[in-house]
């Protein structure tokens, strides 16, 4: 399979996790773009996050513009395991996105939990395989006390979730 050099930047810092998924995807980027980046629309698609709203700091109150941007909030429902049923209860999770960007085709969100206790940054990337397709790629790292809990109790089912999404924005963007 021929492949594209990551899109991903360096990790920042190394914790007990991290979360890896990559898709090649008979797309072309700016579809996968496109969907990726439509968050109001991810409860069409997406088993892991099932919503996922730009709000105000407070997180409770949904911004009219759901553009993303840099400094946005974001207010998130997940399923961990995978699910397209809303009737499963959902995590929640609040986050700051800390990096978008439509020419390089990336983003990134962190967690706003106090950082002694969990420390986690999820990067999504886009790139271009030597054959036309897309190649997504995301990656979370997890540090911290809450790290190990996550690692020792949820992490089989988180993987599952990317793996998912990742299926998911495949199958959704190949449509």
């Amino acid at each position: 399979m021929p492949e594209a050099s990551t899109n991903l930047p360096p990790p920042s810092y190394s914790g007990p996790l991290t979360c890896y998924v990559s898709r090649e995807i008979s797309a072309t980027i700016e579809r996968v773009w496109g969907v990726l980046s439509d968050f109001p629309r991810y409860p069409e698609w997406n088993p892991f996050v099932r919503s996922q709203e730009i709000t105000d700091k407070s997180g409770k109150t949904v911004l009219e513009d759901q553009t993303p941007a840099k400094g946005k909030y974001l207010n998130m429902k997940v399923h961990i395991p995978p699910t397209m049923d809303d009737s499963v209860q959902a995590q929640t999770a609040f986050e700051l996105i800390i990096h978008y960007d439509d020419a390089s085709h990336r983003l990134a969100w962190k967690n706003l939990l106090p950082s002694w206790f969990i420390r986690a940054e999820r990067w999504q990337a886009l790139s271009i395989t030597e054959d036309g397709k897309t190649l997504y790629e995301s990656r979370e790292v997890f540090a911290g006390i809450g790290a190990y809990l996550i690692k020792w109790f949820i992490s089989k089912n988180l993987i599952k979730s990317f793996e998912a999404m990742a299926d998911a924005l495949k199958s959704t963007s190949e449509q």
